[in-house]
């Protein structure tokens, strides 16, 4: 696997080959087995977007695995500053042996793939956002056994998060049922894709959605660079909430997730996410091992 810039460019094989590597990597880690495949590498970390999970998790995992996470805030790189992307790619890829990337722009880790020539990892952008759902979907099979027969709900906007749950769902297998407001859709690459399965349902009613889950997502109303819609988004999502009616309708042993953070009594009330506490920290948890197994994938030279 050359680069990891959207779920919709993984094969099903890929997609289990990582989390078969996942669970691997976790369970050498709770074990206590050495696993220093990325000795000796770089990686290069930009932000252009904050984060917790994703800077903590990358740096953690690839001191992990033995190699160097190199923290590069856009502030203060020239890209920050209108150097090309094209350019910034070039010079990189003869310092370092890949770059993780969390930006707005999907365009933009697309040209650090074509311009580059070392792996580059996407750790979010507003179109997608494929270590979170391969976190999210390594946590699925961890709980259930396997993804056959399974229905995946995800309940908001159609928003990085609900464009990557629908394909990395849709691939491994599961039914996968969308309610979002009619103005907040997934994008419609991700749909002319879902469509034709036969397994994909886009509803504006989450009890809808919920029927006979096995899994339910949610996400925040309003993403980061949209805080200057928070008021316009909870009059949209009005009723777009992970709550007791809403679960009551999937199935009984349904667990839910949320990608993180969590605005308690918004997306999702209080009583469900503590009640689904252990679920959700697994998810999170499990971000450390997805995105080592990208790395190794990557940056490993094919040695897994």
């Amino acid at each position: 696997m050359k680069h990891l810039l959207k779920m919709l460019d993984l094969t099903t094989d890929e997609i289990l080959d990582l989390l078969n590597l996942a669970d691997q990597l976790k369970y050498e880690r709770k074990h206590h087995i050495p696993h220093p495949h990325l000795a000796g590498k770089t990686l290069g970390m930009i932000f252009q977007k904050a984060s917790t999970r994703t800077r903590v998790s990358f740096e953690t995992g690839m001191t992990q695995l033995g190699g160097y996470p190199l923290f590069l805030s856009a502030n203060d790189m020239q890209i920050g500053r209108g150097e090309p992307v094209q350019d910034t790619a070039r010079v990189l890829s003869r310092y370092l042996d890949g770059i993780m990337i969390r930006t707005f722009a999907q365009q933009e880790v697309e040209d650090l793939a074509k311009y580059g020539t070392i792996p580059i990892i996407n750790g979010l952008t507003d179109f997608c956002h494929p270590c979170q759902v391969l976190a999210d979907l390594m946590t699925v099979r961890e709980y259930k056994g396997s993804f056959e027969g399974l229905k995946m709900c995800y309940i908001g906007d159609g928003n990085n998060m609900a464009n990557s749950l629908i394909v990395g769902g849709l691939k491994v297998g599961m039914k996968v049922a969308v309610a979002c407001p009619n103005n907040y859709q997934p994008d419609q690459k991700v749909l002319d894709f879902a469509n034709p399965t036969g397994k994909f349902t886009l509803t504006d009613k989450p009890i809808e959605a919920a029927v006979d889950a096995d899994v339910i997502f949610t996400d925040v109303w309003a993403s980061m660079g949209q805080e200057h819609e928070a008021e316009k988004r909870k009059l949209a999502f009005d009723g777009y909430q992970v709550n007791d009616e809403l679960l009551s309708a999937a199935h009984p042993e349904c667990m839910v997730q949320h990608c993180l953070p969590a605005h308690r009594g918004e997306e999702i009330t209080a009583e469900v996410f503590e009640a689904h506490a252990n679920e959700i920290f697994d998810e999170a948890e499990n971000r450390l091992h997805a995105q080592k197994a990208v790395l190794v994938k990557t940056l490993g030279n094919n040695e897994n």
